[in-house]
């Protein structure tokens, strides 16, 4: 009889808990207010979207159709669903006034993505997004992790491949330096580079209070400890010369600069200081302790700059190359801060790589993240001219590139990034805020700032008189870049560093404006000195 109780209340209650589900799966049904929703891609991803939100009682939704570019797979169903091709959108919405697409595949390309969108935006259709794929794969589901679509999705290219066997044979064991590591480049290199089998890894940054952010970082996601932190600004040479003897680092990734065009325009001694200066420290503890490569990041803005920071790197480009091409030489005589190499009893062996690449997606006072904080509050968003166009990378893309690049390298080389098509920044404006489920000029006002000093309508790789020879990679080219003799810039950059010590701006220009002859000032107080009365 026990038994048989036991067996009774186990049914029952299995009973139970079958109804209540089903109950409530009814009730969920009957919802006339429910959101009309289709999937993209009808593949794993997709079905597990729609099972998650079949097994979410909260979610007011409803499965209109799967979508997918898949011949194989229209006229199929998928839990009872029918799959049809992707030619079918825009009937579909028509005709079930569909709220939501949800992008459930990872492999449809960013072109496709962006007709979607557009499609979408123009008929008041909600656009969503699926987790990233590892998410997923650890079974880490929930609705609420489907949210609505970012921009950058929309911006990023399709996986940029690198050699990562030819890195990892190219970085094993070796001790590692990065400048400016607590810097949205730099933290990106330093995390880029957790990912290979190096020796010690060493974040040098003079922020004391990012450093010690992406210290923690690290600490969180790794269990290794081949990383250190070392507080010190790239400007000090005796500190600097002090991190190069104690860690002996055999690469340099040197990510360290001001970047801000407009605050630079009125702090130009500043910029010297940071972007050039910064930059010969750095190099010159490189030769002088042996590092067997450095690598220099750079910006579109040094080509035909109009503005005090382009020029400036333009200017740190030139002295690292120039100095490549004096070390290769067998004849070299230094002088000022490099005076010790003609003593040394053996040839140095450092070579110089300098990559150039254009803006990088959600770095820190970048355009993107700040329409966001625009769109929040209400508007308006403000752009400082309606044809302004930039390039844009992503910031890992970008530093993937970097250590390919850096690893290809034999020295001297200004590397170039394929950073794809230009894209219009009023336009970019307009898909965030209809992203945001609002109108352009309706919603939130577009408003038209003007140019900011030494800002460009465009950006440009190449200057006039430089051209690119491909790599065995599609997306690095080796720019062919005028050749400057190393004893010249080093006196012209000599002269240079004790205007900026001595903070005269006018005087800074001046000089810079020597160095770089293509150096035109747009929107700036220093356009006068281009043409002087």
């Amino acid at each position: 009889i026990i038994i048989v109780n036991g067996l009774t209340s186990f049914l029952l209650l299995i009973t139970y808990r079958v109804m209540i589900k089903y109950f409530f799966l009814y009730i969920k049904n009957l919802n006339l207010d429910k959101k009309k929703v289709i999937i993209y891609g009808a593949g794993e991803a997709g079905l597990a979207t729609k099972r998650t939100f079949d097994h979410d009682a909260k979610v007011n939704k409803t499965i209109i159709s799967f979508l997918d570019d898949d011949e194989r797979k229209v006229g199929k169903t998928i839990d009872g669903i029918k799959i049809l091709g992707a030619k079918k959108l825009e009937a579909l919405i028509a005709e079930h006034e569909v709220d939501e697409i949800i992008f459930a595949s990872y492999t449809i390309p960013v072109e496709r993505k962006n007709q979607i969108v557009d499609v979408c935006l123009e008929n008041d259709v909600a656009v969503l997004n699926i987790p990233p794929a590892d998410v997923w794969a650890k079974g880490k589901i929930s609705t609420a992790q489907i949210q609505n679509i970012n921009i950058e999705d929309l911006l990023n290219r399709k996986p940029i491949q690198i050699n990562i066997d030819g890195i990892q044979s190219e970085l094993k064991d070796k001790r590692i330096l990065i400048t400016g590591a607590a810097g949205s480049i730099g933290s990106e290199v330093v995390r880029q580079l957790m990912k290979f089998e190096t020796g010690l890894i060493i974040l040098c940054d003079q922020s004391e209070t990012a450093l010690h952010n992406i210290y923690l970082e690290l600490e969180e996601t790794h269990t290794t400890t081949n990383f250190h932190a070392f507080v010190g600004d790239v400007r000090d040479e005796v500190r600097m010369d002090y991190l190069f003897e104690t860690y002996k680092p055999h690469y340099v990734y040197h990510a360290a600069a001001y970047k801000h065009v407009p605050l630079m325009e009125d702090n130009p001694a500043e910029a010297i200081k940071t972007n050039v200066m910064g930059t010969k420290t750095i190099a010159d503890m490189a030769v002088k302790h042996g590092v067997q490569k450095f690598v220099m990041i750079s910006t579109d803005k040094a080509v035909n700059p109009t503005n005090v920071m382009g020029a400036s790197k333009r200017i740190a480009e030139i002295y690292v190359q120039s100095l490549n091409n004096s070390l290769s030489t067998n004849n070299f005589i230094f002088s000022n801060g490099l005076s010790y190499i003609n003593d040394l009893n053996v040839k140095p062996i450092t070579k110089f790589i300098t990559t150039r690449f254009g803006n990088v997606l959600g770095s820190n006072g970048s355009v993107i993240p700040r329409f966001k904080q625009q769109i929040e509050k209400g508007g308006p968003v403000t752009v400082t001219h309606p044809e302004i166009t930039r390039y844009f990378m992503t910031i890992p893309e970008a530093c993937r590139l970097v250590l390919e690049a850096g690893c290809m390298g034999k020295g001297g080389e200004i590397f170039i990034f394929d950073m794809g098509k230009s894209v219009k920044i009023v336009e970019l404006a307009k898909k965030m805020i209809r992203l945001a489920g609002l109108e352009p000029n309706q919603d939130i006002q577009i408003s038209y700032s003007g140019l900011r000093p030494g800002e460009k309508l465009f950006e440009e790789l190449l200057n006039d008189n430089e051209n690119t020879m491909p790599t065995h990679h599609e997306k690095i080219m080796i720019g062919r870049v005028r050749e400057y003799v190393f004893s010249e810039i080093e006196s012209q950059i000599y002269t240079l560093l004790q205007h900026a010590k001595q903070n005269d701006d006018r005087q800074v220009v001046i000089a810079m404006k020597m160095l770089v002859k293509e150096y035109k000032s747009k929107n700036s107080v220093f356009e006068e000195l281009d043409n002087p009365a």
